[in-house]
């Protein structure tokens, strides 16, 4: 059985001893090298050439988050950032490193959790992680995540039947969403004056100040849901799901609950989904990005018998091709794009002379 070839990368000893010995324990895990700065971690991933890394953010010479970016750019290999820096400026690095490539992040362990909890999560999520078909990230190469690309306006639209212009936009993703997000909503033109309603499937507790990071990123502005706010009210923003709410819209108002998690996901994209199906049908159009899992798949098919325009993100563009796959195979998506046509796309439902095709 050939065994799973892990790069640990952490700065503190007694950490990452701690790490390997978790990693040693599994029959099917081998640790192939470990590094304690972000340029061992850069020499000993193209030397190695592991399956997994596991990278901290913190670290010396070279920050985890630069060693994050040179490794997505010139030898892509599935990284899991485990940190335990939850302040602001750290989740921004951590959020950074999500959207140069890593594929998810694990909060170390505080020593509150259950004898084996944390240690169970951590390989489980590990394995989880390694099996990512990763892509060559040009971060690095270009010099800034910043650098916006300019909008393609071709998308095709099957036998348009004009009707009415849309009035919502409601866009879900998980894992691979940060990177993708962010692209989508350059995509969209100073004068785009639709509410947009964002799900992110985030651990936590590094969900807490994601918004203000996208925020940062694009020239449209972007901050979590309050309750009882009219929809409305959001014209032109984007809206999210804070973390372990549900986004749900009510009479055209946004709602936040604490119901059962779906797919064991709360927020859930299918619950908003579902939700703006049922109070505005036709008149929104939904978007469901990279992501593990299945969920938002149900929701965006509900979306679209009720008339709404529907979007999947395509395989080869996707990190991973789970939500979007599901979605397909229900048949929930009336249009399946490559990421760098999806924001276009979005941006021509908002063009006055443009109606929305049912």
């Amino acid at each position: 059985m050939t065994k799973l070839r892990v790069l640990v990368v952490e700065d503190s000893v007694t950490v990452r001893k701690r790490l390997c010995e978790v990693l040693a324990a599994d029959a099917e895990i081998e640790v192939a090298g470990e590094a304690e700065d972000g340029k061992q971690a850069i020499e000993r991933c193209q030397a190695l050439r592991p399956d997994v890394v596991t990278m901290d953010m913190m670290l010396p010479l070279m920050t985890g988050l630069a060693a994050t970016e040179y490794i997505m750019a010139y030898c892509p290999t599935p990284i899991l950032v485990v940190s335990s820096s939850i302040n602001r400026g750290e989740l921004f690095k951590t959020y950074d490193a999500l959207a140069a490539g890593a594929v998810d992040v694990l909060e170390k362990p505080n020593g509150d959790e259950p004898e084996g909890a944390w240690e169970q999560h951590f390989v489980a999520t590990l394995k989880l992680v390694a099996r990512i078909r990763v892509i060559t990230h040009l971060r690095a190469r270009r010099g800034a995540l910043a650098e916006a690309r300019a909008p393609r306006p071709i998308w095709p639209v099957e036998s348009p039947t004009m009707q009415h212009r849309c009035k919502l936009i409601a866009i879900g993703a998980s894992t691979g969403g940060p990177a993708a997000i962010v692209e989508v909503l350059r995509a969209l033109p100073p004068q785009f004056d639709l509410p947009v309603l964002l799900v992110l499937h985030i651990n936590e507790p590094f969900g807490s100040a994601f918004a203000d990071w996208l925020d940062a990123q694009t020239p449209r502005r972007v901050s979590y849901a309050r309750e009882g706010e009219p929809v409305a009210a959001a014209a032109g923003r984007v809206v999210m799901a804070p973390p372990d709410r549900h986004l749900v819209l009510r009479d055209s108002r946004l709602q936040l609950t604490q119901e059962p998690e779906r797919h064991s996901c709360r927020p859930s994209v299918d619950m908003r989904f579902e939700s703006v199906a049922r109070d505005c049908g036709a008149y929104a159009a939904g978007c469901l990005l990279t992501g593990m899992g299945r969920d938002g798949a149900a929701g965006l098919l509900a979306l679209r018998r009720a008339g709404g325009l529907t979007i999947a993100q395509d395989e080869a563009t996707s990190v991973v091709y789970g939500m979007p796959r599901e979605a397909a195979l229900l048949g929930a998506a009336a249009h399946i794009l490559p990421l760098a046509e999806i924001g276009p796309a979005l941006a021509a439902l908002a063009d006055p002379h443009r109606e929305v095709p049912s």
